[in-house]
């Protein structure tokens, strides 16, 4: 089969980081290839490289059969070749309609290009139908939640009659039934000639749609499995060049018969549904929070700590109730939220690590309202190596850091408050299959440690596996509770879908 696009010997070095050395890929036109490794195995530049985001130092790139040097992703883009990013690439002021035709818009009127609204507003509601979203094409980008403005993100390259897409992380914050409708789409592309470059770091995704899978390691081509290859042990064999022996580590117990550490009786917030919501999580116990996007699992979150006003309920931490105007209220009680972008709510890229750190922790590294650079200094350096960051100096800027590891800034600059609570909003989005085992051990010793964790993840694999019971929630109400011996992921998808009955506790 003649290859669509072949990579021969790509080269990519920054300041200090030489990021792609010697990388060989190629795909064939109706072929699915998933390109996986742990952050820093050089993926993400491999397909910028494609994509015309950036250029190689060396190499070749060949498009149907022919040499190209894209010089800007206007150029990939005329050639068929689309990016979906990661991180989301949205102007959030517009409408979704606008955003679908952003730089492609359809116009009448001659010269004077008019924007033909309804035409724009027709097709990319057709577009948005594709793939599952029910929301009106005329809504503005910023009023939906991440998972659903992923979703337009698909949405505009479906629009672009691409010969290629390429797709990094796209069901990072897609629920299993968006990603299932997700996975239908991609077998319409298939079977229409169009390839598929898919970057994940949820093997079960890699294993259910790839046709091969080609594994990166620092920067160097680690292998490639064909289809009747393609295994759990095998991906992460080649990925990190060892076997990761124990994925969930659960070693905490928490005592059945304590009381709870954290409470919520009743709790209403402002634009949230009329229902209330109650759970209770004990000490040394991780309770898992599922369901679909837009279920009003964020929204939640946001209402216990402060982010949304509180309209009715009450809120107890060790029994005794506590009042929260604001995050400030939520970080004085011992209840701190890990949020779901850590890019957008959880860190300041261009800062240091060490100031990442220690922007939260300032009333206890001040003196006089000065801080006390040694004791910010000793601070960050004592959950550096906590928390095993692997970074050059504590003064590295935490843009620079892999997804794992600014994921574990984010932790370390709250755990170093002393906790009671913890609410983790996907703790692992983005993140690699190493550095989500290490994560998966610290949620395990901080629970150990007694803390009560609520954990919000749309990864159905990761809240069987590490939570000691799940609430599920549907269009903002928590329609019931799975116990740990009867957790699977068809009770969860019962719940989440309104097709089950509430399990007992």
């Amino acid at each position: 089969m003649m290859a669509l696009l072949q990579v021969r010997d790509l080269t990519k070095s920054f300041p200090g980081v030489r990021a792609l050395d010697g990388v060989d890929l190629h795909i064939a036109a109706g072929e699915v290839l998933a390109v996986v490794g742990e952050n820093g195995a050089g993926k993400s530049t491999l397909m910028k490289i494609v994509a015309g985001v950036e250029a190689p130092d060396g190499g070749e790139i060949l498009f149907h059969g022919r040499p190209v040097r894209f010089n800007s992703v206007r150029e990939a883009l005329a050639a068929g070749i689309v990016l979906i990013h990661q991180e989301l690439n949205l102007a959030e002021s517009l409408s979704v309609a606008d955003n679908v035709f952003l730089g492609r818009e359809i116009t009448r009127g001659g010269r004077l290009g008019w924007l033909n609204r309804r035409a724009m507003t027709e097709q990319a509601r057709a577009l948005l139908a594709r793939i599952g979203v029910t929301v009106p094409a005329s809504t503005p980008v910023s009023d939906l939640p991440i998972g659903q403005r992923q979703l337009v993100e698909i949405a505009r390259a479906l629009g672009q009659s691409a010969r290629l897409i390429i797709m990094d992380e796209p069901t990072s914050s897609l629920s299993q039934h968006e990603t299932q409708t997700l996975f239908g789409v991609i077998g319409d592309l298939k079977r229409a000639g169009v390839a598929v470059l898919y970057i994940s770091h949820r093997l079960a995704e890699v294993r259910a749609i790839a046709d091969r899978v080609t594994v990166l390691r620092d920067g160097r081509n680690a292998g490639e499995l064909a289809r009747e290859q393609i295994s759990h042990d095998a991906i992460v064999r080649l990925m990190v060049g060892r076997d990761v022996q124990q994925y969930f580590t659960r070693q905490h117990a928490a005592e059945a018969a304590h009381a709870p550490r954290f409470e919520v009786r009743g709790i209403r917030y402002a634009g949230g549904p009329a229902e209330s919501a109650s759970l209770a999580i004990r000490p040394g116990e991780i309770v898992g929070l599922a369901g679909l996007v837009g279920a009003g699992r964020t929204e939640l979150a946001e209402a216990l700590v402060g982010l949304r006003n509180v309209v009715a309920g009450e809120i107890r931490i060790d029994g005794v109730p506590i009042r929260i105007r604001s995050p400030r209220d939520a970080l004085r009680c011992g209840l701190l939220l890990v949020p779901e972008d850590r890019r957008l709510h959880g860190l300041f890229l261009e800062e240091s690590v060490r100031g990442n750190i220690g922007l939260p922790n300032l009333d206890r590294l001040s003196t006089a309202q000065f801080v006390r650079p040694g004791a910010e200094t000793a601070l960050a350096r004592t959950w550096v190596d906590r928390l095993h960051i692997k970074t050059a100096r504590i003064g590295q800027t935490v843009g620079l850091l892999s997804g794992g590891n600014q994921q574990k800034v984010v932790f370390g600059k709250w755990l170093a408050r002393k906790p009671r609570v913890l609410i983790l909003d996907e703790p692992t989005r983005g993140v690699d299959i190493g550095a989500r085992s290490e994560i998966y051990g610290l949620i395990d010793r901080l629970a150990a440690d007694g803390l009560a964790v609520l954990m919000i993840s749309s990864d159905l694999e990761e809240i069987l596996g590490i939570s000691d019971r799940v609430l599920v929630m549907h269009e903002g109400r928590i329609a019931g509770e799975v116990p740990r011996d009867r957790l699977n992921e068809e009770a969860v998808m019962q719940l989440a879908t309104a097709e089950g009955e509430p399990c007992d506790a």
